[in-house]
């Protein structure tokens, strides 16, 4: 059973996620956020760490690299009874990523506003979450990635239920609605691009 040490919280609807960092918190996991999740926590009063200091590295070109680091991937995918992937984990100084809370940005309502341009669309297309998504949910035997707020007061009471620690089968069906969730997300974009005509800049 995988004990919940260290998670990443990035969470574009943050309904619920002070409450469900506090209950963290009580387990003594280290929080590390992005910018906006980590300002609704810090004004709460929750300890949580920005995703710049834990990478070391500021954010990019506009925020779109942000997460997008070999420490944050390599946490989430790395199998933890493998030898060689814990001594290259150690060799670069990284840990050990139990949790991935991330939700995206509902494109649908942007994409029905009839004043919106192929440019704002792709500007918002989220790259980092969906990939610390699909990192987390890939080595689900060891993280657990909790994709919609609806899933807080389930996963809250496993946590309570196993001291700190997330079962196997709450970790499965969480990998299952993560990945449905991704799919679902990147079928919106590209039925978006099938109905718009990009024009090429000069």
């Amino acid at each position: 059973m995988t004990r919940i040490r260290r998670a990443i919280l990035s969470c574009f609807d943050k309904t619920g996620i002070v409450e469900f960092a506090e209950l963290l918190r009580e387990f003594d996991v280290e929080l590390i956020s992005t910018a906006g999740t980590m300002r609704t926590l810090s004004e709460a009063g929750v300890d949580v760490t920005n995703i710049e200091d834990y990478t070391g590295v500021q954010e990019l070109m506009d925020g779109r690299v942000k997460t997008l680091d070999a420490k944050v991937h390599a946490g989430l995918l790395g199998v933890r009874e493998s030898k060689v992937h814990s001594e290259q984990l150690q060799a670069e100084g990284y840990e050990w990523i139990d949790m991935v809370v991330v939700n995206f940005q509902a494109l649908d309502a942007l994409i029905a506003r009839p004043d919106i341009t192929l440019d704002e669309v792709v500007d918002r297309i989220d790259i980092g979450g969906v990939a610390m998504v699909r990192s987390g949910a890939k080595n689900f035997r060891h993280v657990a990635v909790v994709v919609s707020p609806d899933r807080y007061s389930e996963v809250s009471h496993d946590l309570r239920a196993h001291d700190g620690a997330i079962s196997f089968t709450m970790r499965s069906n969480l990998a299952r609605e993560a990945f449905e969730a991704t799919a679902a997300y990147d079928r919106v974009v590209a039925d978006y691009l099938k109905s718009v005509e990009p024009v090429e800049r000069p």
